[in-house]
């Protein structure tokens, strides 16, 4: 018998639509994909050759049940370095890629009833981490005119004896924004523990990305390889926390999962000190592709108020062709030949959108903007 838990899980849409977009190029349709949000990179070469060198020389053991002590060390010396915030490689836990840090934190800190506030839009599998643990997600709702900034005053009016934490995620999936420092601040000064999702730091354009650690140390933070690395296969994240959570988290890690790849450590720690320049180019090169969407929605008419400064996602507001962003994304799939996103996977108050990736080329960008245009001058006459 299948447990309610697993049942009532929601499917995760951006696969079912990646899945479905494989379906019909294995039929040889030629399909544009902008709706996975999974680097087109290669992994660079330092941190290639790293792992390579990590398995000849017989690093393909158990490692500490927390991650390497000189992975770990490298994170606090990153975390130094780019927001001056001292943390201890005794806060730091280290696992194979960030949602089973996620799992492992909710795990600790929701008990049946208890509730975790998060924004809407947001990322579709944390109501679905939250539910798992019997916890209640609790949203507040942010537009896109004010550029989908949280505010801690509606964050106020949700927090309840039962609020176990305020889940942040900047820059934001699916929206591309990020949360301005003072509203950050304000967060932070709510004393309820905060839940950062940093997994996106290091794709920013144009302005500056803060850490939830430089307002305060109540809070947990979520960060990984995959994104600004292009690691998404190498699964390597990890979770900084307060050091009175580490033992608890600890057991469950010994568990479930023993330790993360150890080879796949090694070459974490090259990333974080070698890699820098190679990011940095993709970073430049994500900035073209952004530039370039944005200005294509908007010429179609897919509004675009505020432009998105992180990440690699931009949303497109259909709302004055369509109420039904599910049924629209896969008639786009089907009639157009391109894969989006809908909305409604990010939450109620995201019906109505469309997410957009910008992690594929800008040949390939510019031609799935040519099938829209078309799609929708066909179809709406727009």
């Amino acid at each position: 018998m299948i447990t309610t838990r697993t049942s009532e899980i929601l499917p995760f849409i951006v696969m079912d639509v990646l899945e479905k977009a494989q379906e019909m190029q294995r039929r040889g349709e030629d399909i544009i994909h902008l709706e996975v949000g999974e680097p087109d990179f290669d992994t660079p070469e330092c941190i290639r050759e790293a792992g390579c060198r990590a398995m000849r020389s017989g690093k393909t053991h158990y490692t500490h049940s927390l991650g390497l002590l000189e992975l770990r060390e490298a994170i606090c010396d990153h975390y130094f370095d780019k927001y001056k915030v001292a943390i201890s490689p005794d806060q730091v836990v280290v696992t194979s890629g960030t949602s089973p840090a996620m799992l492992v934190l909710f795990a600790t800190i929701l008990n049946a009833g208890d509730e975790i506030i998060i924004s809407d839009p947001h990322y579709a599998c944390y109501p679905n981490f939250i539910r798992f643990f019997e916890g209640i997600p609790v949203t507040v709702n942010v537009y896109e005119e004010d550029g989908f900034q949280y505010t801690s005053e509606a964050i106020k009016e949700r927090i309840t004896g039962r609020t176990a934490g305020i889940m942040i995620n900047s820059p934001s999936n699916p929206t591309g924004n990020l949360l301005r420092k003072e509203r950050m601040a304000e967060i932070a000064s709510l004393g309820v523990p905060v839940i950062s999702d940093e997994i996106y730091h290091g794709l920013v354009y144009e302005e500056k990305e803060h850490s939830i650690l430089e307002f305060t140390d109540n809070a947990f933070v979520f960060n990984g390889f995959s994104k600004a690395y292009a690691m998404t296969g190498w699964r390597l994240g990890y979770l900084i926390a307060p050091k009175s959570y580490i033992r608890p988290m600890q057991k469950l890690l010994q568990n479930l999962f023993i330790s993360a790849n150890s080879f796949v450590q090694w070459a974490g720690v090259t990333a974080l000190r070698e890699a820098g320049g190679e990011v940095e180019r993709m970073r430049n090169i994500y900035n073209e592709r952004r530039k370039f969407l944005i200005k294509r929605l908007r010429e179609m008419g897919l509004g675009v108020r505020v432009e998105p400064t992180g990440a690699f996602y931009v949303l497109g507001n259909i709302k004055s062709l369509s109420q039904d962003s599910y049924k629209m994304a896969f008639e786009i799939l089907e009639k157009a030949r391109v894969g989006v996103t809908p909305g409604i996977d990010f939450g109620k108050n995201c019906e109505g959108y469309l997410r957009f990736s910008y992690a594929n080329s800008l040949e390939n960008i510019a031609e799935g903007m040519k099938r829209l245009e078309k799609y929708l001058k066909e179809t709406y006459g727009h």
